[in-house]
């Protein structure tokens, strides 16, 4: 807000321009008139040094003089001396108290950026006790004393809060920020700033990347197939560490550079991991880029969803910062960006936005909701239904008087990250730690990682995944396996069961079922999953659908895997199976036998209504012959109690 006060000032100059050009002053000192004037016109030619010992030397030949304290505050706030404004802001109103109304709003103004929230909260209602309506002031005093009111609140409930510093791997005298976690923790993507006297700015934002050995982060080394002679910055980074999508910005002298083409100030471009390289950046392109401002991505899990920043570029600079969402079609193609609501989004600046894992929840920086001063950082979840909720601000002292962002929050939920120029780092902006307070964690994120292959050859496979919400049938997460190492990594929202489906051309599909459903500890699971071609004799179980027990009707959420089944048949016409179920021991054989008989033809008749030709189907009831797993336990007999499909035909 700072910043916006500076502005403003120049406004509110010329409202005092006609007055002081008729040279009616509140004194008679001609030395001092004299001074005050000369200083004054150092002001207007924005020469502070002069004109600051200038209107010194008028205040000194007539100490009472407001007109020269006024001006001499307004030199202050320019050259950044917020502490000195405030004095002579303060000396202007107790020389004159109604005579300079602004005088009491950008007094307030400057003292709540500061933090001095109860001395804000006087000389801002002083400002609209004395009639302080001037158009361009008055709603940022209004907004400031909310404010002060929550930061006062704030202040006597503080959050806990004890920043740890990631340690000399990662953070060096040179400013770190923008940090990207892979969902594993295992890898640490940021942004780190280098001197460049060759560039127009005197620096460039490189992407560094550390890898966690279990105790310490590795000294980080450049993303050199990244980084270029211009600035990248603002990175997100997929969970499973392969999909990167960040900022570049253009050179005003020399464009993008590096072969890179922009369409705006600030693009956003992607690249691939594959192996342990990464591929040419690629701009992401309309309608996700414009001829504006695209900055600060954040990558949902889902492998589909983007946030970010778009600010509208004009004369006066980058204005209307919103957060703004777009999604990924299977033809690869984004969606046009759509804004978030005014729940979310204010008139005021939005930066720094961060999806968690979970999907649902969703941090970031503003100054126009109630805060502490300057940027806040803010916490909103989604609902079923697609609602964002009213943003809750993290808190004192996550949340100061200072811009607070880069916030990012692990896949567990429990450690935020973030970037901080407190003392006893290592110099400037340092990248820390610190363990998220209960009411403002996500939902908890497990995850599935592992490798797949061929099961014949164990040749490594660029499979795809999904996972689906068995309650909704919403896909979660999509995304690939490395084409070169075979490996994958899902992330797995807590509360919720999901159908877990691999899938390559020329392979049967591979199904998982997880139940995280009031977990008290989400561990990571590791699996291996090999594929098998498809030939006779291989066979599928079809681990996603269900049935109550000792009845043979299909359960609602059983049909999202059967239209996996019916898709994998439509795909490979030449295919025919036989349906088979099977149940566990228990109860009479007999019966066991006519339930798994009606288990299976329930499946063939609902894949037969789905439009697959009944000559390519059979079905057939196994009872308890053909057991899986041991019946001695109450896991062996769930897993044979299972309806499965196997290839009569090719």
């Amino acid at each position: 807000m700072i910043k916006s006060i500076v502005i403003l000032l120049v406004g509110i100059l010329m409202h005092f321009q006609y007055a002081f050009s008729q040279q009616t002053y509140t004194v008679t000192n001609k030395k001092a008139i004299k001074l005050f004037e000369e200083g004054k016109g150092y002001f207007d030619e924005r020469k502070s040094e002069l004109a600051e010992l200038t209107l010194q030397q008028a205040l000194r030949a007539e100490p009472n003089f407001a007109e020269a304290a006024l001006i001499l505050a307004y030199v202050y706030v320019e050259k950044g001396d917020y502490e000195n404004a405030i004095i002579y802001y303060q000396k202007t109103i107790s020389l004159h108290p109604t005579m300079f109304p602004e005088a009491h709003a950008t007094l307030g103004l400057l003292q709540f950026e500061m933090g001095k929230y109860s001395d804000a909260k006087l000389n801002l209602s002083n400002y609209l006790k004395i009639g302080g309506i001037k158009s361009t002031l008055k709603p940022l005093v209004e907004k400031a004393l909310i404010d002060c009111d929550f930061a006062e609140i704030a202040l006597k409930n503080p959050v806990s809060f004890q920043p740890i510093n990631l340690g000399e791997g990662v953070n060096t005298a040179l400013p770190e920020y923008f940090p990207s976690i892979s969902a594993d923790n295992k890898y640490l993507l940021f942004t780190r700033r280098l001197d460049d006297k060759s560039t127009y700015t005197g620096f460039n934002e490189d992407f560094f990347i550390s890898q966690f050995d279990g105790n310490n982060w590795k000294k980080a080394i450049p993303l050199r197939e990244i980084n270029s002679p211009n600035n990248e910055g603002a990175p997100t980074i997929s969970p499973n560490g392969q999909f990167l999508i960040f900022t570049s910005c253009e050179d005003p002298f020399e464009g993008y550079g590096h072969g890179r083409k922009g369409i705006g100030s600030c693009d956003l471009f992607y690249a691939y991991k594959v192996g342990d390289k990464w591929t040419s950046p690629k701009n992401l392109n309309t309608p996700v880029n414009t001829q504006h401002w695209e900055t600060q991505p954040t990558f949902s899990s889902d492998g589909k969803t983007l946030y970010f920043i778009r600010g509208l570029k004009t004369r006066d600079g980058i204005k209307n910062q919103d957060i703004y969402v777009t999604e990924l079609s299977e033809q690869g193609t984004w969606s046009n960006p759509i804004k978030l609501s005014d729940v979310v989004n204010t008139p005021g600046r939005e930066e720094s936005v961060f999806i968690h894992p979970d999907g649902k929840t969703l941090y970031f920086s503003s100054d126009g909701h109630p805060g502490m001063g300057g940027l806040d950082i803010y916490m909103t979840q989604k609902d079923s239904m697609g609602i964002w909720s009213k943003p809750l601000n993290l808190g004192y002292p996550i949340n100061t008087f200072n811009d607070e962002n880069s916030l990012l929050v692990d896949a567990s939920g429990k450690f935020g990250y973030f970037a901080s120029d407190r003392e006893g780092g290592y110099g400037n902006l340092d990248l820390y730690k610190f363990e998220i307070p209960e009411k403002l964690r996500p939902n908890r994120v497990t995850y599935l990682a592992g490798k797949v292959f061929d099961s014949e050859t164990r040749q490594v496979l660029p499979a795809r995944f999904e996972l689906i919400d068995l309650k909704t049938g919403n896909i979660v997460v999509q995304s690939y396996a490395d084409e070169i190492t075979g490996a994958y990594l899902v992330c797995l929202p807590e509360n919720n069961e999901y159908a877990l489906n691999v899938s390559h051309d020329g392979y049967l599909f591979h199904s998982e079922n997880f139940m995280l459903i009031n977990e008290s500890d989400t561990k990571p699971f590791e699996k291996n999953v090999g594929l098998n071609k498809i030939k006779v004799g291989e066979s599928v179980v079809l681990k996603n659908v269900f049935f109550e027990t000792a009845k043979f009707d299909l359960k609602e959420k059983s049909k999202i895997e059967l239209n996996k089944l019916v898709l994998f048949l439509t795909k490979n016409p030449s295919v025919k199976i036989e349906i088979g179920g099977h149940t566990d021991n228990v109860g009479e054989k007999k019966m066991n036998m006519t339930l798994s008989v009606n288990r299976a033809n329930a499946v063939f008749n609902y894949i037969l209504q789905k439009g697959i030709a009944k000559e390519r189907l059979t079905s057939k009831g196994f009872g308890d012959t053909q057991p899986i797993s041991t019946n001695e336990t109450e896991e062996g007999r769930a897993e044979n109690r299972r309806t499965a499909f196997k290839v009569t035909a090719n």
